[in-house]
């Protein structure tokens, strides 16, 4: 079957899931930076206002404090996901993103409220019950306007925004809590995501109300009844899916919320210095979240079809984070940055692609839905992660464990992908 025309428009679409994307990772991203911040008992301040205060007191987290606190988040990411995905296949992208962004985007400015570790937790929690809606949402929008041989791209494109989060957030949040106080840094985004709340409401439509897999073909509605959630479940296309989020999720949580905590413990940075390995470590992601979205079409042009190009890229990325199980004995900052650069990068690569195989297994009307059981294995992974990383650092001081998972754990993921999935094939025959 022919691929149809590509859909105009859809680039517009996708610099919206970009600029959604990078809200969503600022706000997760605050508190790691200001981590190292409330691990003091007092802050004092060099405010920019005249009668200002010039000191402020902080929580004194410990490493298993903030280890349980990213539990709660990603308790509740794994919780939110589950439904995140059905919610969104039932009341479409248009009117379902903008609801999980409002939830998110309130519970990250709530951080502002709170006085203890407890109430880190609970804003933690409803904040990965907003954030667990952005990928399915993300991932359903470009099926519904990409055609196949371009979703990677695009999926790379607007997976990028992770990373240009991840930079924005180093750049901002210390100079806003250095000046103004911790609680400040929690509340900046909140406009951003009012701005991008009204221009999705306003520019985004569906193409059509019935699409199939190949992106921009008008057809019927299916026949039968549609499948259930735990029918999907049955396919080990499902789950070659979700166990290789489960296992590669945790890192980049990692990267995300332990980062600031290694250069600041293994390199005696302070919060005023820390941020430029941070924003260079990201910028570099963002290179490997769309070279990795573009990798396969060169595959593509070698000769492979789509499918082989897809799995060849995921097969480069996951050997290109290999190094990374060297970055916990180094005692160069900088040969620090070089090695996380290139992991970060090879994670985004390896992120784009295969998220792109649930449309690839899987018609349209199940995207979002097969995407959250990714999600909700990611976030699992993480839970877990989070709670085993704080014992590890509080008991070692060590982050090398840490890091030789981080570079195993793609190899791994690939294997159980392509052993679930052979050559992903279709899961449902017919569609």
């Amino acid at each position: 079957m022919a691929e149809p025309p590509a859909l105009p428009g859809r680039w517009t679409v996708c610099a919206m899931l970009f600029v959604a994307t990078s809200i969503n990772y600022m706000d997760r991203q605050v508190l790691s930076i200001l981590k190292p911040f409330l691990q003091q008992p007092i802050l004092h301040l060099q405010p920019l206002i005249h009668g200002w205060p010039t000191v402020e007191r902080s929580i004194s987290l410990d490493e298993i404090q903030y280890g349980n606190i990213v539990w709660c988040f990603q308790i509740a990411y794994a919780l939110g996901v589950i439904f995140a995905g059905r919610f969104v296949d039932r009341v479409g992208c248009r009117k379902g993103y903008p609801i999980v962004t409002s939830l998110w985007s309130l519970s990250a400015m709530g951080h502002a409220l709170v006085n203890s570790v407890t109430g880190f937790g609970i804003a933690r929690f409803f904040l990965g019950l907003g954030e667990s809606g952005n990928f399915p949402a993300a991932i359903k929008a470009t099926a519904e306007w990409f055609p196949p041989r371009e979703r990677s791209f695009a999926t790379g494109i607007f997976n990028s925004g992770a990373s240009v989060g991840a930079i924005l957030a180093p750049a901002i949040v210390p100079w806003v809590a250095f000046h103004f106080g911790w609680r400040y840094a929690f509340l900046i985004t909140g406009l951003f995501s009012l701005i991008w709340i009204i221009w999705w409401s306003v520019k985004y439509r569906k193409p059509a109300e019935s699409m199939d897999w190949s992106r921009g073909v008008e057809v019927a509605a299916p026949a039968g009844p549609r499948l259930s959630l735990w029918q999907l479940l049955r396919y080990r296309q499902t789950w070659g899916f979700a166990l290789g989020k489960f296992l590669t999720d945790p890192v980049w949580w990692f990267y995300l919320f332990w980062l600031p905590g290694y250069f600041s413990s293994r390199f005696e940075l302070d919060l005023r210095h820390i941020g430029l390995p941070l924003v260079i470590v990201y910028v570099l992601s963002t290179v490997g979240s769309v070279g990795g979205g573009w990798l396969p079409r060169t595959y593509m042009k070698l000769g492979m079809k789509l499918k082989s190009a897809r799995l060849a890229t995921m097969l480069t990325c996951a050997c290109l984070v290999v190094p990374i199980m060297l970055a916990g004995g180094l005692h160069s900052m900088w040969a620090a940055v070089a090695l996380l650069s290139l992991a970060t990068a090879a994670h985004q690569g390896f992120s784009a692609n295969i998220f792109t195989t649930v449309s690839d297994m899987f018609p349209a009307e199940y995207v979002g839905t097969v995407t959250s059981f990714g999600q909700v294995g990611g976030a699992v992974g993480g839970s877990i992660f989070a709670l085993v990383a704080g014992h590890i650092l509080q008991l070692t001081h060590s982050y090398v464990p840490l890091f030789i998972y981080s570079g195993s754990a793609y190899l791994i993921a690939l294997l159980l992908l392509r052993t679930l999935a052979p050559g992903l094939k279709r899961a449902i025959p017919g569609s």
